[in-house]
């Protein structure tokens, strides 16, 4: 058969919803959408065809169809994504929503040509999952009242800094869901709006329309301006000029950007040809966090702290109890003792010796310190503090955080008090 009508065979079969390779794609997403996955894998292979989940920040494979069904299931996302199929030469993205137990899930589909066929990347966002008060974020008792007076600054750029899937997009809505109220116009600018929100105006980013982040922005400022703005990513510098623009013509904005820890957040912009003295005036604060995975409530116990590991947290001054949370592992963790996750923060607030350190072009490392001087609470020590309640284990912590990063600046010793059992 020729590949034109091969491929012409294979759209009508794709694009009917009830034929038997729709329905298998249907199953595989709905199935990873129970499984609490954030993301599904289609990778193929020489001989065979993997498909994994991503659940928990952790990919597990599950039983895969035939490999010869690997160019009907791509297809398939490919159609429900509004993508070209007769192309796999070229990446593609798309989005599209499904529903599964009366939830609707965005899902924003990636693909990217290999030399076994084409690899899709699936993300699957609950808009439920994402609806979380700030207070139920997990912020340290500390960083609380700090949030909620940057929330509530009249003008400023708070971002909030961590790799994707960390969880940067609920924290942001739980600081807007915060921020709003009938007396302020708020505004946000996404790609896409993961959740609605009630007294916000939230506009869409559409790449092949010619709406980018830059060009709503323009539009936003030139219409009557909004008390708060939140930018989803800020990805380039015309982007970032805008934003610093707005900050300071009165506006509080908000976005994200991927770094590894708070300070990041400065070289990144500056790398981005953010001048550093328009950066020192305009930026408020940079809140880094990661997603640590929960100990298992189900199967949770305690277990002595190993020596080598208790000898490394001697070196950074932390002293633990003699045992802490571990989950045995369990049929309803999928014996890997872990279930959900918790985010972990650090919260860099920039006074004026770090606005000073911006203002002179100092290296990350030397405004990390600085931040530490002046009471920052890092990613490793919010862990600490998170194993210390029993929410997470050490291994976790130590997944997601440096320990060197608690050494050098003088502070005072860590002690951490066992967890009930």
């Amino acid at each position: 058969m020729p590949a034109t009508t091969k491929t012409e065979a294979r759209q009508t079969t794709v694009q009917n919803p009830e034929s038997p390779v729709s329905q298998l794609a249907d199953l595989i997403l709905t199935q990873a959408v129970r499984d609490r996955a954030s993301d599904v894998h289609v990778d193929p292979e020489p001989r065979a065809l993997r498909i994994r989940f991503r659940v928990d920040g952790v990919l597990y494979d599950i039983a895969p169809p035939p490999k010869h069904l690997h160019p009907f299931i791509v297809s398939r996302v490919k159609v429900m994504g509004n993508m070209d199929i007769a192309d796999s030469r070229v990446p593609q993205d798309g989005h599209f929503q499904l529903t599964v137990d009366n939830r609707v899930i965005e899902a924003r589909v990636s693909t990217m040509p290999t030399i076994h066929g084409e690899n899709v990347a699936v993300r699957l966002l609950d808009s439920q999952e994402m609806n979380i008060p700030l207070e139920g974020l997990g912020l340290p008792a500390l960083m609380m009242p700090q949030v909620q007076k940057l929330i509530r600054r009249p003008h400023g750029l708070l971002v909030v800094t961590g790799p994707t899937g960390s969880g940067k997009s609920t924290t942001l809505y739980a600081m807007l869901s915060k921020a709003r109220s009938p007396e302020r116009h708020i505004i946000t600018v996404e790609d896409p709006v993961e959740r609605r929100l009630e007294q916000v105006t939230q506009i869409q980013v559409n790449e092949k329309a010619g709406l980018s982040f830059a060009g709503a922005l323009r539009n936003v400022l030139r219409q009557d301006p909004p008390d708060a703005l939140m930018v989803g990513e800020i990805r380039d510098n015309e982007t970032a000029q805008l934003a610093i623009r707005a900050t300071l013509t009165g506006h509080l904005v908000f976005s994200t950007v991927h770094t590894n820890d708070a300070p990041g957040a400065v070289t990144r912009l500056i790398n981005i040809a953010v001048e550093p003295f328009l950066l020192s005036s305009s930026l408020i604060a940079a809140i880094g966090q990661r997603l640590a995975r929960k100990v298992c409530a189900e199967c949770r116990t305690s277990t002595p702290v190993p020596a080598a590991m208790r000898k490394r947290l001697a070196a950074a001054g932390v002293s633990p109890p003699p045992a802490l949370p571990r989950g045995r592992g369990c049929t309803h963790c999928r014996q890997t003792g872990y279930r959900g996750r918790v985010a972990v923060f650090e919260l860099m607030d920039v006074t004026p010796a770090v606005a000073d350190l911006i203002l002179t072009g100092a290296t990350t490392a030397r405004i990390r310190t600085q931040a530490l001087r002046d009471g920052m609470t890092s990613l490793f020590e919010d862990g600490l503090r998170k194993v210390a309640d029993g929410v997470t284990s050490l291994e976790e912590v130590f997944r997601i955080a440096e320990i060197e990063e608690s050494q050098g600046t003088p502070r005072q010793p860590l002690e951490l008090e066992e967890s009930p059992p």
